[in-house]
């Protein structure tokens, strides 16, 4: 188990105009890697593993909510199965393919992950880590 210490981030937090329509997408989609409802508050709703980590919310200074260009948000999964499900139920639930489930030569062999447009335009990324294939391969090479 981390201890506190160990992580970098508390938490994240993305602004969105329509709570209902994102929590109808996010609720499903992170269930898919066992992420889930962790609180709850007027006009925010939070998800996690234990402890809210991850912020759908309306901007609190009442302004209309805006997509970060360059940025995304990438879920960890703990299988290539748990990728291909987010992948497809993102996509049931009124998220747009940025990129379908498959590795990455790019980010490595051990990567493999997917790319979804979340219904508000927010980029959003689930992927693997294959760590025995990683450290195969720095043995090997």
């Amino acid at each position: 188990m981390l201890k506190q210490s160990q992580k970098s981030i508390c938490h994240l937090s993305l602004g969105c105009n329509n709570l209902e329509r994102m929590i109808a997408f996010y609720t499903p989609v992170l269930a898919t890697l066992d992420i889930h409802i962790a609180a709850e508050h007027t006009g925010a709703i939070a998800y996690g593993k234990g402890y809210p980590t991850f912020w759908i919310q309306k901007p609190f200074d009442g302004q209309a909510a805006t997509v970060g260009n360059g940025s995304h948000i990438g879920f960890m999964a703990t299988s290539k199965a748990q990728v291909e499900n987010f992948y497809h139920e993102a996509l049931t639930c009124g998220g747009r393919c940025n990129g379908a489930p498959g590795p990455r030569k790019d980010y490595g062999e051990a990567y493999f992950g997917c790319f979804i447009i979340d219904p508000e335009g927010h980029r959003i990324e689930a992927s693997f880590w294959d760590f025995e294939l990683a450290e195969a391969l720095k043995t090997k090479g």
